[in-house]
Protein backbone atom coordinates (compact mmCIF):
# COMPACT_ATOMS: atom_id res chain seq x y z
CA UNK A 1 0.00 0.00 0.00
CA UNK A 2 1.06 3.11 -0.88
CA UNK A 3 1.29 6.34 1.19
CA UNK A 4 1.24 10.17 0.51
CA UNK A 5 3.31 13.42 1.39
CA UNK A 6 2.27 16.71 1.20
CA UNK A 7 5.93 19.21 0.60
CA UNK A 8 5.54 22.18 -0.76
CA UNK A 9 2.14 21.80 -2.07
CA UNK A 10 3.69 18.39 -4.34
CA UNK A 11 2.07 15.22 -3.67
CA UNK A 12 4.81 12.20 -3.01
CA UNK A 13 4.32 8.87 -3.06
CA UNK A 14 5.64 6.35 -0.58
CA UNK A 15 6.09 2.50 -1.69
CA UNK A 16 7.35 -0.14 0.71
CA UNK A 17 10.00 -2.32 -0.86
CA UNK A 18 11.52 -5.35 1.51
CA UNK A 19 9.95 -3.45 4.43
CA UNK A 20 12.03 -0.02 3.10
CA UNK A 21 10.37 2.75 1.94
CA UNK A 22 11.35 4.42 -1.26
CA UNK A 23 10.21 7.72 -2.17
CA UNK A 24 9.16 8.77 -5.49
CA UNK A 25 11.87 10.65 -7.38
CA UNK A 26 9.20 11.49 -10.12
CA UNK A 27 6.50 13.14 -7.96
CA UNK A 28 9.60 15.47 -6.22
CA UNK A 29 10.56 16.57 -9.76
CA UNK A 30 7.48 18.09 -9.87
CA UNK A 31 8.25 20.96 -7.84
CA UNK A 32 11.54 21.83 -9.69
CA UNK A 33 11.38 24.45 -12.19
CA UNK A 34 11.86 24.00 -15.45
CA UNK A 35 12.04 21.01 -17.78
CA UNK A 36 14.77 18.56 -16.08
CA UNK A 37 15.18 14.38 -15.80
CA UNK A 38 16.22 11.91 -13.59
CA UNK A 39 18.64 11.30 -16.08
CA UNK A 40 20.24 14.62 -15.79
CA UNK A 41 21.05 14.20 -12.11
CA UNK A 42 22.30 10.41 -12.58
CA UNK A 43 24.82 12.29 -15.32
CA UNK A 44 26.31 14.63 -12.17
CA UNK A 45 29.81 13.06 -10.96
CA UNK A 46 28.96 13.82 -7.12
CA UNK A 47 25.56 11.92 -7.83
CA UNK A 48 27.12 9.08 -8.83
CA UNK A 49 29.69 9.04 -5.81
CA UNK A 50 27.26 9.39 -3.34
CA UNK A 51 25.58 6.30 -4.66
CA UNK A 52 28.23 4.34 -4.84
CA UNK A 53 29.05 4.73 -1.78
CA UNK A 54 25.83 4.03 -0.20
CA UNK A 55 25.45 1.24 -1.75
CA UNK A 56 28.88 -0.08 -0.38
CA UNK A 57 27.54 0.06 2.76
CA UNK A 58 24.02 -1.44 2.43
CA UNK A 59 24.30 -3.39 -0.54
CA UNK A 60 26.82 -6.66 -0.07
CA UNK A 61 26.17 -7.67 -3.86
CA UNK A 62 26.86 -4.78 -5.43
CA UNK A 63 29.01 -4.30 -8.88
CA UNK A 64 32.11 -2.24 -7.89
CA UNK A 65 33.36 -3.26 -10.83
CA UNK A 66 30.54 -2.40 -13.13
CA UNK A 67 30.10 0.90 -11.05
CA UNK A 68 33.27 1.97 -11.43
CA UNK A 69 33.24 2.14 -15.49
CA UNK A 70 30.30 4.02 -15.05
CA UNK A 71 31.47 6.45 -12.96
CA UNK A 72 34.67 6.62 -14.84
CA UNK A 73 32.32 8.28 -17.84
CA UNK A 74 30.46 10.82 -15.79
CA UNK A 75 31.50 14.52 -16.73
CA UNK A 76 31.53 13.51 -20.73
CA UNK A 77 29.14 15.02 -22.77
CA UNK A 78 27.84 11.67 -24.63
CA UNK A 79 27.39 9.99 -21.17
CA UNK A 80 23.77 9.38 -20.65
CA UNK A 81 22.41 6.61 -18.14
CA UNK A 82 18.76 5.65 -17.02
CA UNK A 83 17.78 4.52 -13.33
CA UNK A 84 16.73 0.99 -14.99
CA UNK A 85 20.13 0.48 -16.88
CA UNK A 86 21.95 1.57 -13.88
CA UNK A 87 20.40 -0.91 -11.71
CA UNK A 88 20.57 -3.50 -13.87
CA UNK A 89 24.70 -3.08 -14.07
CA UNK A 90 24.93 -2.82 -10.97
CA UNK A 91 22.76 -4.82 -9.08
CA UNK A 92 22.16 -1.42 -7.03
CA UNK A 93 18.91 -1.53 -4.49
CA UNK A 94 18.71 2.45 -3.73
CA UNK A 95 17.22 3.02 -6.71
CA UNK A 96 13.78 1.97 -8.20
CA UNK A 97 12.10 2.08 -11.72
CA UNK A 98 8.58 0.56 -11.23
CA UNK A 99 5.82 -0.31 -13.88
CA UNK A 100 2.04 -0.08 -13.08
CA UNK A 101 -0.24 2.24 -10.87
CA UNK A 102 2.27 3.59 -8.23
CA UNK A 103 5.14 3.45 -11.26
CA UNK A 104 7.69 5.98 -11.74
CA UNK A 105 11.44 6.33 -10.37
CA UNK A 106 11.89 5.56 -6.95
CA UNK A 107 14.54 6.08 -4.08
CA UNK A 108 15.71 4.89 -0.58
CA UNK A 109 15.09 7.72 1.95
CA UNK A 110 18.44 8.69 2.21
CA UNK A 111 19.08 9.15 -1.62
CA UNK A 112 15.71 10.59 -1.71
CA UNK A 113 17.00 13.45 0.75
CA UNK A 114 19.53 14.00 -1.65
CA UNK A 115 17.67 14.07 -4.69
CA UNK A 116 15.53 16.76 -2.70
CA UNK A 117 18.38 19.32 -2.27
CA UNK A 118 18.95 18.96 -6.18
CA UNK A 119 15.18 20.17 -6.51
CA UNK A 120 16.07 22.82 -3.46
CA UNK A 121 17.40 22.92 -0.25
CA UNK A 122 14.03 24.61 1.37
CA UNK A 123 12.38 21.61 -0.59
CA UNK A 124 14.67 19.03 1.34
CA UNK A 125 14.10 20.70 4.76
CA UNK A 126 10.64 19.87 4.46
CA UNK A 127 10.62 17.03 2.72
CA UNK A 128 12.89 15.52 5.79
CA UNK A 129 10.14 17.30 8.19
CA UNK A 130 7.07 15.78 6.52
CA UNK A 131 8.72 12.59 6.57
CA UNK A 132 9.99 12.00 9.53
CA UNK A 133 5.82 13.40 10.91
CA UNK A 134 5.07 10.43 8.83
CA UNK A 135 7.02 7.63 10.73
CA UNK A 136 6.40 9.45 13.87
CA UNK A 137 2.64 8.73 13.44
CA UNK A 138 3.02 5.36 12.50
CA UNK A 139 5.49 4.72 15.48
CA UNK A 140 2.19 6.37 17.32
CA UNK A 141 0.08 4.06 15.76
CA UNK A 142 2.02 0.68 16.02
CA UNK A 143 2.50 1.13 19.54
CA UNK A 144 -1.03 1.76 20.27
CA UNK A 145 -2.25 -1.23 18.12
CA UNK A 146 0.41 -3.34 20.52
CA UNK A 147 -1.42 -2.19 23.52
CA UNK A 148 -4.75 -2.53 22.10
CA UNK A 149 -4.27 -6.24 20.88
CA UNK A 150 -2.52 -6.99 24.27
CA UNK A 151 -5.22 -5.91 26.47
CA UNK A 152 -7.95 -7.39 24.29
CA UNK A 153 -6.10 -10.70 24.19
CA UNK A 154 -5.60 -10.48 27.90
CA UNK A 155 -9.21 -9.62 28.46
CA UNK A 156 -10.65 -12.40 26.56
CA UNK A 157 -8.72 -14.57 29.18
CA UNK A 158 -9.87 -12.66 32.45
CA UNK A 159 -13.37 -13.19 31.07
CA UNK A 160 -13.16 -16.44 29.87
CA UNK A 161 -12.25 -17.14 33.22
CA UNK A 162 -14.55 -15.19 34.98
CA UNK A 163 -17.50 -17.20 32.62
CA UNK A 164 -15.61 -20.39 33.20
CA UNK A 165 -15.40 -20.42 37.57
CA UNK A 166 -17.65 -17.40 38.76
CA UNK A 167 -20.71 -17.30 36.41
CA UNK A 168 -23.48 -20.62 37.13
CA UNK A 169 -25.11 -21.27 33.96
CA UNK A 170 -28.57 -20.14 35.56
CA UNK A 171 -27.70 -16.94 35.44
CA UNK A 172 -29.82 -14.16 33.28
CA UNK A 173 -27.76 -12.05 30.90
CA UNK A 174 -28.02 -9.08 33.16
CA UNK A 175 -26.99 -10.90 36.33
CA UNK A 176 -23.73 -12.34 34.15
CA UNK A 177 -22.86 -8.36 33.59
CA UNK A 178 -23.14 -7.74 36.86
CA UNK A 179 -20.53 -10.31 37.46
CA UNK A 180 -18.05 -9.11 34.72
CA UNK A 181 -18.44 -5.95 36.15
CA UNK A 182 -17.42 -6.73 39.58
CA UNK A 183 -14.45 -8.65 38.51
CA UNK A 184 -13.38 -5.60 36.36
CA UNK A 185 -13.65 -3.19 39.09
CA UNK A 186 -12.08 -5.71 40.94
CA UNK A 187 -9.00 -4.77 38.94
CA UNK A 188 -9.67 -1.37 39.07
CA UNK A 189 -9.54 -1.12 42.21
CA UNK A 190 -6.14 -3.21 42.49
CA UNK A 191 -4.76 -0.57 40.19
CA UNK A 192 -6.10 2.79 40.49
CA UNK A 193 -7.97 2.56 44.44
CA UNK A 194 -11.50 3.53 43.17
CA UNK A 195 -14.36 1.96 40.94
CA UNK A 196 -15.83 2.74 37.55
CA UNK A 197 -19.04 4.24 39.50
CA UNK A 198 -16.57 6.23 41.70
CA UNK A 199 -14.67 7.54 39.11
CA UNK A 200 -17.76 8.61 36.79
CA UNK A 201 -19.02 10.41 40.45
CA UNK A 202 -15.96 12.72 40.43
CA UNK A 203 -15.79 13.21 36.98
CA UNK A 204 -19.10 13.70 35.35
CA UNK A 205 -17.79 16.15 32.58
CA UNK A 206 -15.59 13.36 31.46
CA UNK A 207 -16.56 10.71 28.48
CA UNK A 208 -15.78 7.18 28.68
CA UNK A 209 -14.51 5.24 31.97
CA UNK A 210 -11.21 5.87 34.08
CA UNK A 211 -9.34 3.34 32.00
CA UNK A 212 -9.99 5.75 28.66
CA UNK A 213 -7.59 7.99 30.63
CA UNK A 214 -4.72 5.58 31.53
CA UNK A 215 -1.49 6.34 30.84
CA UNK A 216 1.16 3.65 28.88
CA UNK A 217 2.29 2.53 32.32
CA UNK A 218 -0.72 2.12 34.19
CA UNK A 219 -2.08 0.35 30.80
CA UNK A 220 0.77 -2.33 30.80
CA UNK A 221 -0.09 -3.27 34.31
CA UNK A 222 -3.48 -3.86 34.12
CA UNK A 223 -2.95 -5.75 31.52
CA UNK A 224 -0.64 -7.99 33.45
CA UNK A 225 -3.50 -7.87 36.23
CA UNK A 226 -6.13 -9.66 33.94
CA UNK A 227 -3.79 -12.09 33.18
CA UNK A 228 -2.91 -12.84 36.90
CA UNK A 229 -6.42 -12.42 37.94
CA UNK A 230 -7.74 -14.92 35.63
CA UNK A 231 -5.46 -17.67 36.67
CA UNK A 232 -6.08 -16.46 40.48
CA UNK A 233 -9.35 -17.24 39.75
CA UNK A 234 -9.20 -20.87 38.02
CA UNK A 235 -7.50 -21.69 41.50
CA UNK A 236 -10.20 -20.77 43.14
CA UNK A 237 -8.70 -18.13 45.46
CA UNK A 238 -11.49 -16.02 47.04
CA UNK A 239 -12.00 -12.62 45.86
CA UNK A 240 -10.93 -10.68 49.18
CA UNK A 241 -7.34 -12.60 48.69
CA UNK A 242 -7.55 -11.77 44.88
CA UNK A 243 -7.81 -7.96 45.43
CA UNK A 244 -4.91 -8.17 47.80
CA UNK A 245 -2.25 -10.09 45.91
CA UNK A 246 -3.34 -8.03 42.88
CA UNK A 247 -3.16 -4.50 44.57
CA UNK A 248 0.38 -6.01 45.72
CA UNK A 249 1.51 -6.62 41.94
CA UNK A 250 0.22 -3.45 41.10
CA UNK A 251 2.00 -1.41 43.90
CA UNK A 252 5.44 -3.13 42.71
CA UNK A 253 4.71 -3.59 39.07
CA UNK A 254 3.64 0.70 38.80
CA UNK A 255 6.87 1.51 40.87
CA UNK A 256 8.97 -0.59 37.96
CA UNK A 257 7.32 0.90 35.25
CA UNK A 258 7.26 4.37 35.73
CA UNK A 259 11.07 4.17 36.09
CA UNK A 260 11.92 2.72 33.43
CA UNK A 261 12.42 4.97 30.49
CA UNK A 262 11.70 2.27 27.86
CA UNK A 263 7.87 2.57 28.99
CA UNK A 264 8.52 6.28 29.28
CA UNK A 265 9.36 5.95 25.37
CA UNK A 266 6.53 4.06 24.30
CA UNK A 267 4.06 5.93 21.67
CA UNK A 268 1.02 7.71 23.76
CA UNK A 269 -2.54 6.40 21.96
CA UNK A 270 -4.30 9.51 20.50
CA UNK A 271 -7.46 7.23 19.92
CA UNK A 272 -9.37 5.52 22.73
CA UNK A 273 -9.63 1.86 23.81
CA UNK A 274 -12.71 0.32 22.28
CA UNK A 275 -13.53 -1.20 25.49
Amino acid sequence: MAKKLMVNDTEITIISVNERDYISLTDMLKAKDGEFFISSWLRNRNTLEFLGVWEQIHNPDFNYAEFDIIKSQAGLNSFRISVKELVDRTNAIGLKATAGRYGGTYAYKDIAFEFGMWISPQFKIYLIKEFDRLKEEELAQLGWDIKRNLAKINYRVHTGAVAKNLIPPELTAKQRSYVYADEADLLNMALFGITAKQWRDKNPDLSGNMRDYANVSQLVCLSNLESLNAVFINEGMPQAERLTKLNAVAINQMRILVEDDRVKRLPKSKEKPDR
